[in-house]
């Protein structure tokens, strides 16, 4: 049997990792096998040197950061698809849509963002947690990165995130109470799959 790849999208602070991690919980719970991954990956040659620029100890151009962003990904594709074959439910923190909308943001180009990551595993579904750019500052007020202190940068992330909506995405709103959000994801998440 072929496990689901669920992903979570939305700005920094939009609650991605909590969510996950809740969703992955609760799966298990419900006697599902869940595993929870993230990215960029940190753990990797590419996922440190990722680190290192978002801590301004690299001057990379926005092509570069999306290149290795990718990169990343591919670092895990041969996995991620092993675990699928296996039936393993993945709930992913960030993926391909961060690139598109990161990358768009920084004026790249959507066609080529989408053409470098066509040979990774598509995602079954993806919530996206959609909080204000304004939200994601209050939340961390302080050790913000490079793109979580640019405002107008968040702007248009967000707007490129409602772009990229479609019938395998939910859209949650991220401002609420975190336990709110927690329900309408799980309550989510069962009716797109009890659909298929």
């Amino acid at each position: 049997m072929f496990g689901r790849f669920i992903v979570f999208e939305g700005l920094d602070q939009s609650g991605k990792q909590t969510q996950a991690e809740r969703l992955r919980d609760r799966l298990r719970a419900d006697g599902y096998r869940a595993r929870l991954l993230s990215f960029p990956d940190y753990g990797t040659s590419i996922g440190e040197e990722i680190a290192r620029a978002l801590q301004g100890e690299r001057d990379y151009g926005a092509d570069v950061m999306q290149l290795l962003y990718v990169a990343n990904r591919y670092e895990r594709k041969d996995e991620i698809l092993a675990w699928l074959q296996g039936g393993l439910t993945l709930i992913c923190d960030r993926y391909v849509s961060s690139s598109l909308a990161y990358g768009e943001a920084h004026g790249l180009d959507p066609a080529w963002l989408i053409e470098i990551q066509k040979f990774l595993p598509a995602p079954d579904l993806t919530v996206l947690l959609d909080i204000n750019p304004e939200t994601a500052a209050h939340r961390k007020l302080t050790e913000r990165d490079k793109y979580e202190r640019d405002l107008t940068l968040l702007s248009n992330v967000r707007e490129s995130y409602q772009r990229q909506v479609t019938d395998s995405w939910i859209k949650i709103d991220g401002e609420r109470l975190v336990d709110e959000v927690t329900e309408d994801i799980y309550a989510a998440v069962s009716l797109h799959f009890s659909q298929q």
